[in-house]
């Protein structure tokens, strides 16, 4: 059945008036038409059809805008890819999807019907755990976990957090300029949307306060324990559940646990010689010092990742003087970044069909990205123009241009957004230096050169440990096997789907390997996956079964094929070192192809996958 017949007429007319609030400035339906027919990338099985066509749609009627195209470009161009890749039953399903996000239709409940292959029940007596499911981590995914059980009628679980209030990541990064970089209608539960954002990307103080909404409204708290750092989770392969212990030494025990502790959470350091000498003020941007006075100082910052293009225009202008130490440097592109008018806010507020059409058309036009970053990396030059002509126009030294440059395929690394950051360079007191560091002293930085430049205090923009999505935790699975120790014995970090991994019965990861981003919102991911997660406990409820582990031949046929796809992707072949690779060069962090792909592999639990 196709769209246009499933789609009221009164949501395909509040479409394309509602699209501009996706700020898109590009037009990308010349993009569309020019790339032509581009090979696609390989199914997970190896077999299928071998190219896709990039075409916008036949027929559009005059006047729309240019968002307008985009989305309706993307829409053309996924169907197609989904009709290539699976069939007219995934087709379908990603219109059943753009509907629920829509509102148009309620959102159906994929749980597992009777009819499906369960594992045999084991014969063994059921030994009930304290709770029936544990959440490590009160971040977005945590919380999503925590609503969605609740939701279900599952009140039996505890929700873990190692610091003293929820929030993650919005609760650790404060620094000056810290705000979302993907529009702030997307990076919200598509069950719970704020129409009262402040603008099109939300500052952190309001993504931290809506998250805190979140937990009043489903009434949390009670759930919660706040301080509670969970160290090691042990599998109890007699009793058929997980002793989980907490720094303070308290044990716990719960039948499932759900770990949603997230991959920005463990501040990364550059090695560097000395680095533990300097003795003037030092702090990582996620650990900001408010207490620290830049009036007047002479202040280094070491990286220019995601953090650091948000934090350089708001302390530049504090400094004497700021000196920038940059390894790589980044693509940048303009942000479409706004307030959002009363009237704006007004409507959304009051017209809940336009907020979710909002929404959707935010969700299809930044999906529309993949295009090149998964599916053929030639795409991608088509945006570098772009990205060029944003430094052009930013900053007028030819010397600082060519330093702020990158000469790798844009994709590879993560693409940054800002307005801001170039204009920061180009200020009296602001010198990019693109020397290697070769050591740290008690009262500077010398580089390479063997230049030393003393300043008074070093601020570290250098992100985070992302290499392992379980954070410091132990977790130890069947035979007292620890999870590090299978994948080092194994083909590295991997897991079905990114959620499950043979050998952890009962164990679901939130933001596991290869289930990352890198042109959309998690919040679409988290969501699937809690949905995933969902299935397999109402499956293991106190009369059911004891166990749900995944097979292993499952786990490896699924990741051969994930990991082929990702040889053709820009973060493979793009030309860079980035922190999408592991040491041996695999992509073990992001999902390498559209988002409703992945809705569409864990909307229905499979049973008969696992033991």
């Amino acid at each position: 059945m196709g769209i246009g017949k499933r789609i009221p007429v009164g949501v395909k007319q509040a479409l394309p008036a509602l699209l501009p609030l996706t700020g898109n400035r590009l037009v990308d339906s010349a993009v569309l038409s020019n790339l032509g027919r581009v090979p696609s990338a390989p199914y997970f099985d190896g077999s299928g059809p071998t190219s896709v066509y990039f075409s916008p749609p036949a027929a559009l009627p005059i006047g729309v805008s240019v968002g307008a195209v985009t989305v309706a470009g993307s829409i053309h161009l996924s169907l197609r890819y989904l009709l290539e890749q699976f069939d007219a039953e995934a087709a379908e399903a990603f219109t059943d999807l753009l509907l629920e996000q829509l509102g148009v239709t309620a959102a159906v409940s994929h749980q597992v019907s009777s009819s499906q292959s369960r594992p045999e029940l084991t014969s063994s007596a059921p030994v009930h755990a304290e709770h029936r499911v544990a959440v490590v981590g009160a971040g977005f995914a945590g919380l999503c976990a925590a609503i969605k059980l609740k939701e279900a009628g599952i009140n039996k679980f505890v929700l873990f957090e190692k610091a003293d209030d929820i929030g993650g990541t919005w609760r650790d990064n404060i620094y000056p300029g810290c705000a979302c970089d993907v529009p702030s209608h997307l990076y919200s539960f598509s069950f719970e949307p704020n129409p009262h954002w402040s603008r099109m990307f939300a500052p952190q103080a309001e993504i931290w306060a809506y998250q805190r909404h979140c937990v009043e409204k489903y009434e949390l708290t009670p759930h919660l324990r706040l301080g509670s750092e969970v160290v090691r989770l042990e599998w109890d392969d007699d009793r058929r559940y997980w002793r989980i212990t907490t720094r303070d030494g308290q044990v716990t025990t719960a039948k499932v646990v759900i770990s949603a502790v997230g991959a920005l959470s463990i501040p990364a350091y550059p090695r560097l010689n000395g680095i533990e000498k300097f003795e003037g003020t030092a702090f990582h941007s996620a650990r900001w010092d408010h207490d620290f006075d830049f009036g007047g100082k002479t202040v280094a910052v070491v990286g220019t990742g995601a953090s650091a293009i948000q934090f350089v225009p708001k302390i530049a202008p504090l400094v004497e003087k700021l000196t920038l130490f940059q390894r790589t440097p980044p693509w940048v592109m303009s942000k479409p970044d706004r307030e959002m008018t009363d009237i704006e806010q007004k409507i959304l507020a009051n017209i809940p069909l336009a907020q979710r059409v909002a929404r959707s058309g935010i969700y299809v036009w930044m999906e529309s990205r993949v295009l090149g970053l998964a599916v053929d990396p030639r795409a991608m030059k088509v945006a570098e123009i772009y990205a060029r002509r944003h430094i052009d126009n930013s900053i007028d030294d030819p010397e600082l241009r060519a330093k702020v440059t990158p000469d790798y395929t844009l994709g590879c690394k993560r693409i940054l957004m800002s307005d801001e950051y170039y204009p920061a360079l180009n200020r009296d007191n602001v010198e990019v230096v693109t020397e290697s560091i070769a050591e740290i002293g008690p009262h500077g930085i010398t580089t390479d050169d063997r230049v030393e430049r003393q300043v008074d205090a070093i601020v570290y923009g250098t992100g985070f440990h992302v290499s392992d999505p379980i954070g410091p935790m132990q977790v130890v699975g069947k035979g007292g096997v620890e999870i590090r120790d299978s994948w080092k014995e194994g083909s590295g970090m991997e897991a079905y789907l990114g959620v499950s991994v043979a050998g952890f019965p009962n164990f679901f990861m939130l933001l596991g390997p290869n289930t990352g981003l890198g042109h959309t919102s998690i919040i679409f991911m988290i969501e699937s996956q809690v949905n995933y997660a969902l299935q397999a406990v109402q499956m293991l409820g106190d009369d059911g079964l004891d166990s749900l582990d995944v097979k292993a031949e499952v786990q490896r046929e699924f990741n051969d094929g994930l990991q082929q796809k990702l040889d053709g992707a820009v973060w493979s072949a793009g030309g860079c070192e980035s922190w999408y690779l592991d040491e041996f060069g695999k992509n073990r962090t992001l999902w390498p192809s559209f988002t409703f792909e992945y809705w569409y592999r864990t909307r229905n639990f499979e049973p008969e996958l696992y033991t």
